[in-house]
C-alpha cells in the first residue's frame, strides 16, 4: 500500500510545474497513462534524474500552496535534458511506465499482478485496515477507485522484466 503512494509523492511537484506550462497534461493524466515501451537507457536515465527531482521536489512541498516559480521549472527540464530526457513529458511517460509496473510487483517475490488486480488488493489492503483514521481512508479508497476506473492491462509485457531487473535501483532511487 505504502509502495505505490511513495511514487505519487514526488512526482506531485513536478506535475505542478508541467501543469503550469502544459494544462493539457492534468487532462491526459485523468485518462490514464500513455503507455510506452521502455529501453533500458529510459530506465537508467530515469534512475538517475529521480534523485535530483526527488530533492528538488521535497523542497517544492515545504511551501504548500505556492506556484512553482520560473527558476524550479527550468532546474527540473535541466535535469530531465541532462539525464537523456527531451523535455519533461518524456520523463513523465518513462515515470508513469515505471510506476504501474512497480506497484504491480510484489517486493518479495517480484510476481507482477495486472493494474486492476493490484489496484483492488490495494483497496482490500485499504478496507481492512483498521489503523488507517476514517478521513484518510476514504480519501484512499475514492483515489484508488479513481485508478481503478483508468487502468488498463500492461500493452508492453518486455517493460515487465526491464522494470523487475532494476527494481532495487528504482526502488532506492524513488525513497
Amino acid at each position: 500500500m505504502k509502495k505505490a503512494f511513495r511514487f505519487i509523492i514526488p512526482i506531485i511537484a513536478v506535475f505542478a510545474i508541467a501543469q503550469i506550462s502544459h494544462p493539457a497534461l492534468t487532462q491526459a493524466q485523468a485518462q490514464g497513462v500513455k503507455q510506452i515501451q521502455l529501453s533500458e537507457k529510459q530506465i537508467q536515465n530515469f534512475i538517475a534524474a529521480q534523485k535530483e527531482i526527488s530533492k528538488l521536489a521535497e523542497k517544492m512541498q515545504n511551501a504548500p500552496g505556492v506556484q512553482p516559480d520560473p527558476k524550479a521549472e527550468s532546474a527540473i527540464q535541466a535535469i530531465t535534458q541532462k539525464n537523456g530526457f527531451a523535455d519533461i513529458n518524456e520523463y513523465n511517460d518513462v515515470f508513469d511506465n515505471i510506476s504501474i509496473i512497480m506497484s504491480g510487483l510484489d517486493p518479495k517475490t517480484k510476481a507482477f499482478s495486472e493494474p486492476k488486480v493490484a489496484i483492488q488488493k490495494e483497496i482490500n489492503e485499504v478496507k481492512a485496515d483498521p489503523s488507517i483514521p476514517g478521513p484518510l481512508k476514504k480519501q484512499q479508497l475514492e483515489e484508488l477507485d479513481e485508478a481503478l476506473k483508468v487502468a488498463e492491462p500492461i500493452k508492453f509485457t518486455s517493460n515487465i522484466e526491464l522494470v523487475k531487473k532494476y527494481y532495487d535501483q528504482i526502488d532506492a532511487a524513488t525513497q
